[in-house]
């Protein structure tokens, strides 16, 4: 019997599959293992290194820098949206006076390292003059950046709605408005979810870029407190607690976007159902 999309593999490929997975397993345990045995090796759990962590300042600021994390990587995240919303609106208008400044914005930006457009938000305007903070510049950069990209993930899914669907709408009378708004936006976030999601985690780290331009956020304390001689240079303490609360967070982050695709596709419930109706059209077809 064969799946829709694939066949299913036989009694060697499982048992191949199988053996490459646990020696990937292994493989990667031991790399870990040997990491952890270098670290050891190397005294970085030794007590003095981790003592500062301790002392309540040293957790005020960090959970100062993660708040100030948070607060850039939302409002990033927010404006990155809107700005990928009204982007791939315009790269799929009938005029040509919207699709072509729209594609050409998606294009320049893609193209620009990140970095880059930080520090063109932050030093251009030092330049000519003016005292800027080093929270809006890394926002401004963020939102370039990650607009130009969501901007491509909104077309890609509003295409790859069933053509009927827009059909059926104008047969109704609807405007190309209504059509985008009431039809194919719904459709399409279902199927975008994943990817927005990703791409917001890749946002959500390219935060820590904000300690270039000495913004306080998480890995900026990280790195602070990583540098006294007092504790033995301990970074990579540092960096190791900048790092598991990082992944904390995008884990969070993937967990909701896994919860709420389930909702909008109706729950478990649906899912099982969706299951058996594949198992027998594919039974149908076998016979």
């Amino acid at each position: 019997m064969s799946n829709v999309l694939y066949d299913l593999p036989g009694p060697k490929a499982r048992l191949r599959y199988r053996l490459i997975g646990v020696l990937s397993a292994l493989g990667i345990v031991a790399l870990i293992a040997y990491i952890v045995w270098r670290f050891y090796d190397t005294g970085q759990f030794e007590p003095i290194r981790w003592e500062q962590f301790e002392y309540a300042q040293t957790q005020r600021d960090l959970v100062d820098g993660y708040l100030t994390t948070l607060r850039a990587a939302g409002t990033a995240a927010v404006l990155a949206l809107a700005l990928g919303a009204l982007l791939a609106t315009g790269r799929l208008s009938d005029h040509a006076v919207f699709r072509a400044p729209a594609s050409a914005f998606v294009e320049l930006f893609r193209a620009i390292p990140l970095l880059i457009l930080i520090f063109f938000a932050y030093y251009g305007p030092i330049q000519l003059g003016y005292k800027v903070g080093a929270f809006w510049p890394l926002v401004i950069g963020l939102t370039l950046y990650n607009g130009a990209v969501l901007s491509e993930i909104f077309r890609a899914g509003i295409i790859a709605v069933a053509r009927g669907q827009s059909e059926a709408a104008y047969a109704l009378g609807m405007r190309k408005t209504q059509v985008m708004t009431s039809i194919l936006l719904p459709q399409a976030v279902r199927a975008m979810l994943p990817a927005i999601i990703s791409q917001v985690v890749v946002l959500l780290k390219d935060t820590a870029l904000g300690f270039i331009i000495q913004l306080p956020e998480l890995l900026y304390y990280g790195k602070q407190y990583g540098g006294r001689l007092t504790f033995g240079f301990p970074y990579v303490p540092g960096y190791l607690v900048v790092a598991a609360v990082y992944i904390g967070t995008c884990a969070l982050l993937s967990w909701f976007a896994f919860w709420l695709q389930k909702r909008l596709m109706g729950g478990p419930k649906q899912a099982k159902t969706t299951a058996k109706a594949v198992k027998l059209a594919d039974v149908g077809q076998s016979v």
